[in-house]
């Protein structure tokens, strides 16, 4: 054997695949090969997210001294940019990257927009955003996507599947929103933000290195075309990473400019509803059809949810600070970061729960349709609402309450979460034919950005438009348990009105059909 045979020969014993695969049966051994990969990739990715969204309205009330008013703005427009980007990210994925590229174009992006947030500047805070927006709008709709390659159309581990990723989400979720969280609150802002950095940085280096693992599942649709260079010597994938990162000055304009995300927001919304129906009308048959009108119908109560959900990084968090009895029991003291890791925490402990739940009764023929999933989840979530607005009845002579109310309060904002969130990811990629489904991906998340817009809306009724973070905490906690128990009441109506319609959308879904 020449020595050109054997270093052949070497690279292919040593190549990574063997153990990569036996990596993946050692944690998930039901599940099939490439959701590990996918599964730790999203929780570094979600470490990164979660450590800065821990840390960005106290930054900007705290460090930059914006009001309440202002801070929320930017906020809810940051978020709600974070996904309307999908929409665009899942047309170049469908048309000219594919899947797995895109991820890695997003996941260096965001690395990018981490470390540009270290900088200590109000200019470099908007650049770094700016980054993180159009980086996530490349990565988030195509990870489901992958995930969806892995199975059967009617595989009954699909849910499941689903129910373990959003697992990895809380991990990165937990560790994200605690390190950062701490590390942002007590040594420096600006070193909270690094570690998020570097949480990105290795989920891009554990996605490149395990690519192998989906065997050419999320290419580009027209590989050649895409890597032909015909504009000045390049490519078509070459544009998109161009274009990628000079777009983060078009972002920085909607952060600052007020109002200007109502407008955007309802642009994208019209472009949205124009593709779709073109899709449905042309290129869907009957069935496909009907399979869509259900997605759409659930994608508009999600935003309803997640308007309300979404208090979390922002009004909860500042009630948090103002308003929650910062001293547990004298055993330690804790800032107002790390009441966000609460509802993660939850969903690590609940989440094998309503995995193994769901499984079992999809085995026994008794699983509940995805609008029944939606319908349980309303009321959950406004019961947990409801528990918070219920506090000033405890609260001592500074208008503080006991910790006790808000982790009961995201114990059943979790079980409402784990009930329509990994559903909802796994409800669109059934129910969207293959054609068109990251671009469904993408409207899932662009119906997440409305629902952060408006959640910033909502936050903004808890205080005056004068509202700074020396707000009077007996007049912030009577604004803050208003808006909650109102979220408890639209909640339980929502998920009434549901129950009724559940059997309909149940049939229009059309589960005996493959």
């Amino acid at each position: 054997m020449d020595k050109k045979q054997t270093n052949s020969l070497e690279k292919k014993d040593f190549q990574p695949g063997n153990f990569g695969e036996k990596v993946e049966k050692f944690f998930f051994p039901d599940q099939p090969v490439g959701l590990v990969t996918i599964f730790f990739t999203e929780i570094w990715e979600r470490f990164s997210y979660y450590g800065m969204r821990a840390l960005m309205v106290l930054y900007m009330t705290k460090q930059m001294f914006y009001s309440d008013q202002d801070a929320l703005d930017i906020y809810g427009a940051y978020n709600a940019l974070v996904y309307a980007t999908p929409l665009i990210g899942g047309v170049f994925a469908d048309r000219i990257l594919g899947q797995r590229q895109s991820i890695i174009l997003g996941a260096t992006l965001m690395m990018c927009g981490h470390f540009v947030l270290a900088l200590p500047s109000d200019l470099t805070f908007f650049f770094a955003l700016g980054f993180l927006i159009i980086g996530n709008g490349f990565f988030k709709p195509n990870m489901a996507p992958m995930i969806n390659y892995l199975y059967d159309k009617n595989d009954p581990r699909r849910e499941g599947g689903f129910t373990i990723f959003y697992m990895g989400v809380n991990i990165g979720s937990l560790a994200g929103t605690i390190l950062c969280g701490w590390i942002g609150e007590t040594i420096g802002w600006h070193y909270g933000f690094s570690l998020a950095g570097f949480g990105m940085l290795f989920g891009l280096l554990l996605f490149r290195r395990n690519q192998y693992l989906f065997d050419g599942k999320g290419d580009p649709p027209h590989p050649e075309d895409a890597n032909e260079r015909r504009y000045f010597g390049l490519s078509k994938i070459h544009l998109v990473w161009l274009g990628a990162f000079l777009s983060p000055a078009i972002f920085i304009f909607f952060l600052k400019t007020k109002g200007v995300m109502d407008s955007l927001l309802l642009g994208i919304l019209a472009a949205a509803i124009i593709y779709l129906l073109i899709n449905m009308i042309v290129h869907c048959n009957k069935i496909e059809r009907q399979r869509l009108i259900v997605a759409t119908v659930l994608i508009f109560f999600s935003v309803l949810f997640w308007s309300f959900f979404e208090q979390g990084g922002g009004s909860l968090t500042l009630f948090a600070d103002r308003n929650i009895v910062k001293d547990f029991y004298g055993l330690f003291e804790w800032n107002a970061s790390l009441t966000t890791a609460i509802n993660a925490f939850f969903i690590i402990v609940l989440a094998p729960v309503f995995s193994k739940m769901w499984r079992r009764l999809a085995e026994k023929k008794k699983d509940p349709s995805s609008a029944v999933k939606f319908a349980i989840a309303m009321p959950l979530q406004g019961f947990g609402f409801y528990i918070l607005a219920l506090s000033p009845m405890f609260a001592n002579d500074e208008a503080q309450v006991p910790l006790l109310f808000l982790v009961i309060g995201y114990f059943f904002i979790t079980a409402g979460e784990l009930s329509i969130s990994p559903v909802g990811l796994g409800m669109v990629t059934k129910l969207s034919p293959a054609k068109i489904v990251t671009f469904m991906m993408g409207v899932w998340f662009l119906s997440t950005a409305f629902a952060h817009h408006v959640a910033a809306q909502i936050g903004k009724l808890t205080s005056a438009p004068d509202t700074s973070a020396d707000t009077d905490p007996f007049t912030s906690l009577a604004g803050y348990t208003n808006v909650f128990e109102m979220i408890f009441w639209v909640s339980l109506a929502a998920g009434i009105l549901l129950f009724i319609f559940a059997r309909p959308l149940k049939r229009m879904e059309h589960d005996e059909v493959a």
